[in-house]
């Protein structure tokens, strides 16, 4: 509860901090109402349940604050942004990566009415449905934290090109259309202008495809790597070109070429993949290729490194591992914070509840990175498969989820705190016996490989 009271600390002093960012402070007062509704446990994040949580007899408030209110976003998400990057930087080791990660993550909509809105690709549906689609920028820092700080919504070509349906939707006038890659680049600079910087960007084939964004990032001297498909062109160092795949064939068929690596830990222990990298014919850029131990499927990254910058295949494989966690910021924003629950039509309007809802989740990763070290008491992993299960298991260190559910906790209207730090006990304590159990069945079971072990 210690660090609970700390996280309330933190966010009153950042909803202080934005007070100059709206013009009235009626509007200020409605959006701290609904920063603490979105913390709480309110099971939907609309502009009702909303205002009924703040106390609200109608939502006129709440809907005037996202569709017609005066008041900033931009500059709301640069107080997140440096929230979060001072926040996570303080309980980093000198030692710690920063990656920034890309990714693009949508909600599914009805009807041909909302800015953004078109039948097209959604991750969160398996397959092609009506929805919105938002690029995202997360800043991770790697073993301590992560946290989304800039997003741009993507807009269809049709929708900007047509004037009266562009008014419809609240598009600006100068709105022009712009592809995933060149959304990066304006998430990129954002934070670039704001002094944010990353050891490398990464992203999916979405943005390795992108040659804008991977010249924004070259020119700015900004390491990169970012995933490209497997007939993607690249030019060994003797001036031929090839592609990806027939790379692999021809010259990495020699089981020696391969090293076994870990992209990062998991709560079954490390992810291990047979890494390999060839040089091109350009001194900053590398081929990344990864391969399932299992399977042998191959995953392939175009990498760039500043001339001033380590560049080794450990490093490289750093940088990769740390580009997951962005999917973690969107399920988190998504479950417990209603990133995806935004009943609004207008373009500003959805990023305005994009932004408080990053507001939220910016102030419990930044809490669950400071209180991780001093809560974080699990017995050590187990050393064999015929260990036996530890008596007390301990606790994991304290998630996003937790300081979630402590604030809701200290900011519920109901006498249910006791009954709260019981259940948070519980879990915690059940995830590390699980997480214990887990790593001694992997044990059980070595992989068997012939790729030579990397101490």
């Amino acid at each position: 509860m210690i660090e609970a009271h700390q996280a309330q600390d933190d966010l009153n002093a950042l909803m202080s901090g934005i007070r100059d960012c709206f013009a009235r402070i009626q509007p200020w007062l409605t959006a701290t109402g609904y920063v603490r509704a979105v913390l709480s446990e309110v099971p939907e994040r609309n502009g009702w349940a909303i205002a009924e949580w703040i106390g609200h007899r109608t939502p006129d408030k709440v809907q005037r604050l996202l569709n017609r209110a005066t008041w900033n976003s931009d500059a709301v998400m640069r107080a997140v942004r440096a929230h979060v990057v001072s926040g996570l930087d303080e309980a980093a080791p000198a030692t710690s990566m920063r990656v920034g990660a890309l990714d693009e993550t949508g909600q599914e909509k009805k009807g041909q009415d909302t800015a953004g809105v078109k039948r097209q690709h959604m991750g969160c549906s398996d397959g092609v449905a009506n929805g919105i689609n938002t690029v995202h920028l997360s800043y991770v820092r790697g073993g301590v934290g992560h946290s989304l700080i800039g997003c741009r919504q993507w807009i269809p070509a049709e929708q900007v090109e047509a004037p009266a349906r562009a008014a419809q939707m609240g598009l600006p006038q100068d709105l022009e259309f712009a592809t995933k890659g060149e959304l990066a680049i304006r998430v990129l600079s954002q934070a670039h202008a704001d002094g944010v910087l990353f050891d490398f960007v990464c992203g999916d084939e979405v943005y390795g495809n992108s040659p804008d964004l991977r010249r924004y990032c070259e020119q700015n001297q900004q390491g990169y790597v970012l995933r490209i498909p497997s007939n993607f062109p690249v030019v060994l160092g003797d001036g031929t070109s090839t592609t990806c795949k027939h790379i692999v064939r021809r010259h990495l068929r020699q089981k020696k070429r391969w090293q076994i690596l870990s992209a990062g830990r998991g709560d079954k222990g490390d992810r291990l993949y047979a890494w390999a990298w060839v040089a091109t014919n350009s001194a900053q850029h590398w081929l990344l290729v990864r391969k399932h131990l299992a399977t042998g499927e191959c995953v392939y990254h175009l990498c760039y490194v500043p001339r001033d910058r380590p560049v080794t295949l450990r490093r490289l494989v750093t940088a990769a591992g740390l580009r997951w966690p962005i999917e973690e910021d969107f399920e988190f924003g998504k479950d417990l914070f209603g990133l995806d629950q935004a009943q609004v039509r207008l373009y500003e309007a959805i990023r305005r509840h994009t932004v408080l809802v990053m507001l939220a989740l910016a102030v419990c990763a930044v809490a669950a990175a400071r209180a991780r070290p001093g809560t974080d008491t699990q017995t050590p992993p187990p050393r064999g498969p015929d260990d036996r299960p530890p008596i007390e298991p301990g606790h994991v260190g304290l998630t996003v989820a937790a300081i979630k559910n402590l604030l809701s906790a200290l900011n519920s209207h109901r006498p249910t705190l006791e009954h709260r730090i019981h259940w948070q006990n519980w879990r915690d304590r059940h995830r590390a016996r699980a997480r214990w159990h887990h790593q001694r069945t992997r044990l059980a079971r070595p992989l068997q490989h012939p790729y030579p072990q990397v101490n």
